[in-house]
């Protein structure tokens, strides 16, 4: 062996071959024999911790990549019968691949739900049966329609393209054009599926049935057994007793206007020592109430986090602690958990301590009322506190701001749009939620927090759960490039991707027509971060290490920061157990799960409430940017609301495109059009779901300009890249919109 292989060959061969990964395969592949194993076993083990690797017994694997094996679970059916797969536990950047399932002609019926062992293909991305290990309950929330040999039931979800059939005796009491959950029994009965009703939802047409249907779609529990209701009955306020006395600070929350619950109280002052701030962060002590292994710790972590929809927040917590007893109203004692940070005048931290503490709100603010105060605005809330604590805060929020620019934390600026609901609870208007400086205070003191919560855990060498954004993939980081550059912008290169070059990226966009779509592709381009019990820093913050400790209430994650604070301080009996410290893993991946649950149901929610807004519009036309691109069609958003539909290729104009997967394009094969993410789009809405949250666009502009015609006789479709057309399937858009690639 001339010379040692770097870390990046050996993750490349590694890659490269998947079935022969043990650690001996690759010494013998390098030819690393003797002392030079030690070496490779270094590599090894970093690569690990670095997140490149995972290990699976005695072979290592890159973390993006399948195995030759894999125990996969089948996750969906298309109206042609094919069904798709994916591993059922995925490690690895973005959402998990999916597979087409290759049938055999001997090969068991099976169907959504059912866990299988297959080869993978990894190039075709097929997976073909080795055995099945289990079968699955799919459940199935749609409308459920009588007929004479029981009834069947149309699936709301907008990615499904079949019914299901029920038998007299598995309606479950449901009336013809109900709402219902159901689910899968197996078998075929003239040719649908089999299902078995549930529960009976309701009225579709009522507005509460549009968060209903989310939350039984993804089964997030809204309804908290007696036994945890009657537990958080019981719990009375907490006393002072060795907390530290914090009731003369003048702790004050900021919240929207409509906010139930208060996790987080601040305040400042001039550090009279060193000419900087004195700055105070108190979070609600929900441990207290919350204790390891209880009943309301159990369901806590079953739901591992609030869920909020336009029109209901399902809580974690039963409302008697979370809008009450945990929560800082202004004007009664409730415990905490306090931070106490000073910062120089520049807004570098000099010092942090954590107590827990004994505090009194003098106000509960909204985010408009604190601006207004600031902006020169007080009204009878804000006046008596405007120069003892409002002004203090904002002059300790300057010098925060200075030491944020330097550290360069990525600068998305994405507008939120927010569903207006009418007292009957049906859309009224979709508006830009407004963002001032009182909101990115309050940002800027919890993330402060945050690391303060992390480093303080760090060195006291606890066990905890951190909150990590991994860097972003290669392939990701290539594609943003293309994007970039079909705009007309630079996104510079170097060896290693800062947030600063993406920030000049974004400082580029802004207030340009592309501003939106470059925040969007640079956003989509992110990992998703995820809880985990070993630090991998936090990219988008551009921070060494991260733990969330600001929303107890609302996320478990932060109850575990609050416990393992408790024990590293020895403030109590209620800190993290052994158990729980033992557990951090599973615990740190199930709340992962139950907080990505919660993020699709808010966002199906959003386009089922869009579709039924847009509804009364159909056949008018719209202004929107291909946001985008698949085999099967392009998406587009729409300026005002920023609703996303589907124009299926069949409605792009007659002629076939060409689909290049590599630069996720469409090119038209007769007019040479190519079609993009970023382009300026006019398009007529054809059809709007309020069931589905589907919205069907027809193009009538790209780019200014109105489609070419082609000549007389010419099907329309896609085709990939490469392929004879006659090697594409052809279907029928059936009015169901498919997720966004």
């Amino acid at each position: 062996m001339k010379h040692f292989p770097t870390k990046a060959t050996i993750l490349e061969w590694i890659k490269d071959n998947p079935s022969q990964t043990g650690k001996r395969d690759i010494a013998r592949a390098f030819g690393i024999k003797g002392q030079a194993r030690i070496e490779l076993k270094r590599i090894l083990r970093e690569l690990s911790a670095e997140g490149h690797l995972t290990k699976d017994r005695k072979k290592f694997k890159d973390k993006n990549s399948l195995s030759p094996v894999e125990l996969l679970h089948i996750v969906a059916q298309d109206s042609d019968g094919d069904l798709f797969a994916e591993p059922l536990s995925w490690k690895g950047d973005g959402p998990a691949p999916r597979l087409v399932f290759v049938a055999k002609k001997d090969d068991p019926a099976l169907a959504v739900g059912d866990r299988i062992l297959c080869r993978i293909e990894a190039k075709a991305k097929e997976a073909r049966l080795i055995r099945r290990i289990g079968r699955g309950a799919e459940k199935i929330v749609g409308i459920y329609r009588a007929h004479d040999f029981g009834g069947r039931i149309i699936p709301v979800d907008k990615k499904a393209d079949r019914e299901w059939q029920v038998a007299p005796g598995d309606r479950n009491g449901a009336r013809d054009g109900e709402l219902v959950e159901a689910e899968n029994t197996g078998g075929r009965t003239r040719g649908l599926g089999r299902a078995r009703v549930l529960a009976r939802i309701g009225d579709p047409s009522a507005p509460k049935a549009i968060s209903l249907i989310a939350i039984h779609e993804h089964g997030i529990p809204d309804q908290f057994p007696e036994d945890v209701e009657a537990e958080a009955d019981k719990a009375e306020p907490a006393k002072l007793g060795k907390r530290e006395d914090l009731r003369h600070l003048p702790l004050f929350t900021i919240d929207p206007a409509d906010a139930r619950d208060r996790d987080d109280a601040i305040c400042a002052m001039p550090d009279p020592e060193g000419g900087g701030h004195i700055v105070w962060v108190a979070i609600a002590d929900v441990a207290h109430y919350v204790r390891p292994g209880s009943k309301l710790d159990i369901e806590a972590k079953k739901r591992g986090n609030s869920t909020y929809f336009p029109d209901r927040v399902v809580p974690m917590l039963p409302d008697a602690l979370s809008g009450d007893l945990c929560s800082l109203h202004a004007g009664v004692e409730r415990p905490c958990l306090a931070l106490r940070v000073v910062l120089d005048k520049n807004g570098a931290k000099k010092s942090h301590r954590f107590t827990r503490g004994l505090m009194k709100s003098p106000a509960a603010l909204s985010y408009n009322q604190a601006q207004a105060a600031i902006d020169g605005a007080p009204d009878d809330v804000t006046e008596p506190i405007l120069e003892t604590a409002l002004k203090p805060l904002w002059a300790a929020y300057a010098a925060a701001k200075i030491a944020r620019e330097k550290r360069q934390p990525l600068h998305l600026d994405l507008p939120e749009r927010q569903i207006v609901l009418s007292d009957e609870g049906t859309v009224s208007s979709v508006a830009f939620r407004d963002r001032f400086d009182a909101h990115k205070l309050v940002e800027e003191f919890m993330i402060l927090a945050n690391v303060c919560a992390a480093e303080t855990l760090e060195k006291a060498e606890a066990d905890f759960i951190y909150r990590v954004h991994e860097e972003p993939n290669v392939d990701k980081m290539e594609a943003l490039h293309e994007t970039v550059q079909s705009v007309g912008m630079v996104l510079a290169k170097g060896q290693r991707l800062e947030t600063a070059q993406l920030n000049k990226l974004l400082d580029q966009a802004a207030g340009g027509e592309h501003a939106e779509l470059i925040n969007m592709i640079v956003l989509r381009s992110m990992t998703q971060a995820y809880y985990g019990p070993q630090n991998m820093g936090h990219f988008g913050l551009h921070l060494q290490r991260y733990a969330h400790f600001t929303s107890p209430i609302r996320r478990y994650a932060d109850l575990i920061v609050h416990r393992a604070l408790i024990k590293a301080h020895g403030w109590g009996d209620d800190g993290m157990t052994p158990a729980e410290a033992e557990n951090l893993e599973d615990t740190a991946e199930h709340i992962s799960k139950t907080e990505r649950r919660s993020m699709l149901a808010e966002r199906d929610t959003t386009d089922r409430y869009l579709s039924a807004f847009l509804s009364e519009e159909v056949g008018s036309s719209f202004a929107g940017v291909v946001s985008g691109v698949a085999r099967f069609g392009i998406f587009v958003k729409l300026d005002d609301t920023g609703a996303d539909g589907l124009i299926p290729v069949s409605r792009l104009g007659h002629e076939y495109f060409n689909y290049a997967e590599d630069h996720r394009t469409l090119t038209g094969e007769h007019s040479g059009r190519v079609l993009r993410s970023g382009l300026r789009a006019k398009v007529k809405l054809v059809e709007a779901d309020a069931l589905t949250g589907g919205l069907l666009f027809e193009l009538l502009e790209v780019d200014g300009k109105a489609l070419p015609s082609s000549r007389k006789g010419k099907r329309r479709g896609a085709a990939p890249k490469g392929k004879a057309r006659g090697q594409v399937k052809h279907r029928k858009f059936k009015g169901r919109a498919q997720r966004k690639p």
